[in-house]
């Protein structure tokens, strides 16, 4: 008996091959899993969405939509690499990010692009900060609200297929809806 549907062009249907292509999703769903197993807390949930606000500033600076994948690791280095020299984290994220968009407008990159992801980097980046100065509790709701929402910017890049690889978008999509909301939840329900 064959799995493959008269349609699919021959196309492996099995679970197998559709966790295949399925894999950023598998990755984000790890992902959160990971998250919530080592404990969920405003501040990783800053980093998370300030991380992924990053990668795609780093796409649109660069003008290359896969820089995104490897500006994950890139951003995560940041954050580790000012904590180490005595600085907030976030910190080390917003010099990266007027790097980003220095490096942008020397290289004459697309500016809606730019400037959009830029904007973003900035409202995301900001709601993420305020998190960080309120009340643990409302910090944890407004950090989960903002990575829930970094989601629906996951949708609008995916839908376009614009700035990072669907993949990525996707991945993000993923990770933020479930952690964000599910840190909503816990803030709600602690």
């Amino acid at each position: 008996m064959t799995s493959e549907h008269p349609l699919s062009g021959g196309a492996d249907t099995t679970g197998a091959g559709t966790v295949l292509r399925r894999w950023p999703t598998a990755l984000g769903l790890a992902a959160v899993a990971a998250q919530f197993a080592t404990g969920v807390e405003r501040e990783s949930l800053a980093v998370v969405v300030c991380v992924a606000c990053l990668c795609y500033l780093a796409a649109a600076a660069s003008g290359r939509p896969g820089v995104a994948w490897p500006a994950i690791a890139g951003g995560s280095l940041v954050v580790v690499v000012a904590e180490l020299a005595g600085l907030p984290w976030w910190s080390g994220v917003a010099g990266t990010a007027l790097i980003l968009v220095a490096v942008g407008l020397v290289t004459r990159v697309p500016r809606p692009a730019l400037t959009v992801q830029t904007v973003a980097m900035a409202g995301f980046g900001a709601v993420a900060l305020v998190a960080l100065a309120v009340a643990p509790r409302l910090g944890l709701a407004l950090a989960g609200l903002g990575l829930a929402a970094h989601g629906l910017w996951d949708v609008a890049h995916y839908r376009r297929d614009a700035v990072v690889p669907r993949s990525l978008s996707e991945f993000c999509l993923v990770l933020d809806v479930p952690l964000g909301l599910g840190a909503v939840a816990l803030a709600v329900l602690s």
